[in-house]
């Protein structure tokens, strides 16, 4: 990514930071009107959940500088997100999720450089993970489901 791409995403991601419950919200509530068979992955406690992904992206956008550093992380959540069921194809599902909230969390700040900022940001932190959850394979996620 280049010094600019990498200043808009974390721009635009501060902006959000103070309604960060709410941008978590509607990131699920998009999620679920896209997947709705995703739901079942996910507890009750939404707001808990929405916590963990704003953490997550705050991560994700204060290492987009330093990406080698973040990928590490990213195996371990591509590895955990294995053993909660999910698949190749529910990368694209909240790739869209995400960019659907942030088109309605920025509202005319979502420009298309920032779109194409956060497109790649997102395309290169599905890539590791998709990566990493391949080499975990489909059998850690089957073990996992005979356990519960």
């Amino acid at each position: 990514m280049t010094p600019e791409r990498i200043a808009l995403v974390q721009d635009t991601f501060t902006t959000l930071v103070p309604r960060a419950d709410e941008v978590a919200a509607l990131f699920y509530d998009t999620l679920f009107r896209i997947a709705p068979n995703v739901r079942e992955m996910f507890g009750s406690d939404m707001a808990a959940q929405g916590k963990k992904l704003m953490n997550t992206l705050s991560l994700a956008v204060q290492n987009l500088d330093r990406f080698a550093d973040l990928e590490p992380a990213l195996r371990l959540l591509a590895e955990r997100h294995v053993d909660y069921g999910v698949r190749d194809e529910h990368y694209d599902l909240v790739g869209a999720a995400l960019l659907r909230t942030l088109e309605s969390g920025l509202g005319p700040a979502f420009t298309d450089d920032v779109e194409a900022a956060w497109t790649e940001t997102y395309f290169a932190i599905a890539e590791t993970m998709r990566r990493a959850a391949a080499r975990a394979g489909p059998t850690r996620g089957a073990a996992a489901a005979r356990r519960s």
